[in-house]
């Protein structure tokens, strides 16, 4: 049984992030992990509302559980955040967390956790590689100790992702997470909650 507490700390605009991130949260808890399953989006620590009407509606997430805090990746032992591409980057709302950590940042309260990421775009070559790549920037900053899945398992050499789990949407964002998304999510989780387990063992 594992004492790693997990993070997953998320935004999702169409609901596909968010059913990502409750693969790889049900994927932890079934390893032993206790999750906290924390969207941003609908508001920072300060209150301001970072979604927009259309996109709070669009979002199934932005409307149920706790919105993500400061608190939430103290607690954590392991970290995994989830982002749509944007530009080949992290979403402005994700991004907009990850600023808001500076304070803890300061006082080396980020540093010597377990990160990883996952992603989805529109397209195959839609930015997903260089939005993970993006986001381990932060966690560099952070001290933190970035446990991507690389080619660990054979399923990532059907995946293809390397640097974390993504998913393709299709043009309309309505393509459905198959079995090689939900198991590279799968594994990613295992991993990282694997390896936090030996690192706070």
């Amino acid at each position: 049984m594992s004492d790693v507490n997990l993070a997953i700390v998320y935004y999702s605009a169409t609901g596909t992030v968010h059913a990502m991130a409750r693969h790889a949260a049900d994927a932890a808890e079934k390893s032993g992990a206790q999750v906290r399953l924390r969207p941003v989006g609908r508001a920072t620590t300060t209150g301001e509302r970072e979604a927009t009407d259309a996109q709070a509606s669009s979002a199934e997430d932005t409307a149920t559980g706790p919105a993500a805090t400061a608190d939430d990746v103290l607690w954590a032992d392991a970290v995994l955040f989830g982002t749509p591409t944007r530009f080949g980057n992290v979403a402005g709302q994700l991004k907009i967390f990850l600023d808001s950590l500076g304070p803890q940042w300061g006082q080396g309260q980020l540093a010597d956790k377990v990160y990883a990421g996952f992603t989805a775009s529109q397209t195959a070559h839609g930015g997903q590689e260089s939005t993970l790549l993006a986001l381990y920037n932060t966690i560099h900053h952070f001290g933190g100790i970035v446990v991507a899945p690389g080619y660990t398992d054979p399923l990532k050499f059907v995946d293809g992702n390397p640097y974390g789990a993504s998913h393709v949407t299709g043009a309309d964002n309505d393509a459905p997470l198959v079995d090689s998304d939900i198991a590279a999510l799968g594994h990613l989780a295992n991993r990282v909650v694997d390896v936090a387990g030996r690192l706070k063992g």
